[in-house]
């Protein structure tokens, strides 16, 4: 075998061991006081994982039609994750009209009003944390965290996070919790390895803190009390 070909099998083998990919796994309890919380509490906790210099980043999947449904007067799902330059579907499931807005960080949109069975797109071309609510009715609100990573997973309602397709090396591990403080959100910020003998994040540990639960119209004041003859309004 000559030398070239020597060199271009080395190559190849430590290119394959560097990418190599993991799935990683990690669980989220939520604290209530000195008690653990039930475990259908911990979803909707985001964790992503940010290469370090260096390290291998993957091009950024392309998510299936990632889509904020409205229907029976909520968003479903209530957390959605995706890379930035998604463009996320946002359809009115709902027999009554909706008016989706978000005004507050990340992407700032207004989709205006429109009727059951029509649907409307965001982009989301940044990073950031949008928190997206509907301007008739103030029980709706959701929240879509656009990753400037491939690797990220939301916990499901046990607990329970997936992050696939990892490949080893170092990275910076960050989380988002819709009821955490923003400096509990900071302090949890840590440098990771990962490798096939590292392939688990552990528990992560959240407490609940008490945020506002109410937040004004898109154009900063309470909301009107409905119109009942109005199908704009329609509060069935």
């Amino acid at each position: 075998m000559s030398v070239c070909r020597c060199v271009c099998v080395v190559l190849l083998t430590v290119s394959a061991v560097w990418t190599q990919e993991v799935t990683l796994t990690a669980r989220v309890e939520l604290l209530n006081g000195d008690k653990a919380a039930k475990s259908h509490e911990a979803g909707n906790v985001v964790v992503w994982l940010v290469p370090v210099s260096g390290a291998v980043r993957a091009a950024y999947p392309q998510t299936r039609n990632p889509r904020l449904v409205q229907r029976n007067k909520s968003f479903e799902p209530h957390v959605l994750a995706v890379p930035v330059g998604s463009v996320v579907a946002f359809p009115n499931r709902d027999p009554f009209f909706h008016n989706v807005f978000s005004l507050f960080e990340g992407k700032r949109f207004d989709l205006g009003l429109y009727e059951a069975g029509s649907t409307r797109d965001v982009h989301f071309d940044k990073p950031g944390v949008s928190y997206i609510f509907c301007n008739i009715h103030p029980e709706m609100s959701a929240v879509v965290v656009a990753l400037d990573t491939p690797y990220y997973g939301v916990s499901d309602p046990r607990g329970q996070v997936v992050i696939a397709n990892v490949p080893s090396g170092k990275y910076t591990l960050q989380v988002w919790y819709e009821s955490a403080l923003p400096e509990t959100l900071k302090a949890m910020t840590r440098e990771i390895t990962v490798s096939d003998a590292n392939s688990t994040l552990g528990v992560l540990h959240f407490a609940e803190a008490n945020l506002p639960a109410t937040h004004k119209n898109m154009y900063g004041r309470d909301y009107d009390s409905p119109t009942p003859d109005s199908p704009a309004y329609d509060r069935h």
